[in-house]
């Protein structure tokens, strides 16, 4: 298994719906509605969209054919935190695997009859960063951000998972890294791991997924 490193970079101009990208907005399904989930205060709180894979993008590079080929691919979890909006450690993803809360990844087979989806803060400005484009390679320039899906659990300081997490595989990898209109810090610059059971991999199952953040 050889993983698929995203190389990020600003786009020359809006980019296409449907298209992979890195932050921005997503796209969805005209009936399907933007994850939010329930606080511990019962209020709720929409997911921070992470990024898109056009799936026919990595075709490619998924040489063992462990994704699907067309369709998008889209991942939001709970970082609030390391985004530097919100003060609560606690709220999303931590040092342990979490539960299936605390990230959502949805599959969609078909791009067809897609929307953009726009967050809006108070002041009726767009809540996310500024969109970056994704281009995919199985080579990454030395010293450059680790994003990647089907990475190797190189950050991991121990042999396996905890229990019962052993042989689960990280799905997508978000490195630290900053931008003109963000600033992502995984405790000391470490990383999100995104992981999914290899009978969800291979049954293209991916609403079961978990995460945890390594720090360096």
């Amino acid at each position: 298994m050889k993983p698929i490193n995203l190389i990020l970079s600003k786009p020359l101009e809006k980019l296409a719906l449907g298209a992979s990208r890195f932050w921005g907005n997503p796209d969805l399904p005209k009936d399907v509605k933007y994850p939010m989930y329930i606080d511990s205060e019962g209020d709720e709180y929409p997911y921070f969209f992470v990024c898109q894979i056009n799936l026919e993008d990595i075709a490619p590079y998924d040489t063992d054919n462990l994704l699907p080929h067309s369709g998008l691919l889209s991942f939001f979890a709970k970082i609030d935190y390391y985004m530097g909006y919100c003060d609560d450690f606690y709220v999303g993803v931590t040092e342990g695997v979490s539960d299936t809360d605390a990230v959502k990844v949805m599959y969609f087979p078909t791009c067809d009859d897609m929307e953009e989806v726009v967050l809006l803060d108070d002041n009726d400005e767009p809540s996310s960063p500024c969109e970056l484009q994704i281009e995919f390679s199985h080579t990454r320039e030395p010293l450059s951000e680790e994003h990647s899906l089907l990475a190797l659990p190189t950050h991991r300081p121990w042999e396996t998972w905890d229990s019962p997490y052993e042989d689960w595989q990280i799905l997508l990898q978000v490195d630290s890294f900053s931008g003109d209109d963000f600033d992502l810090n995984f405790i000391d610059f470490g990383v999100l791991d995104i992981l999914i059971s290899p009978t969800d991999l291979k049954n293209r199952v991916y609403d079961r997924a978990r995460a945890i953040v390594l720090s360096t």
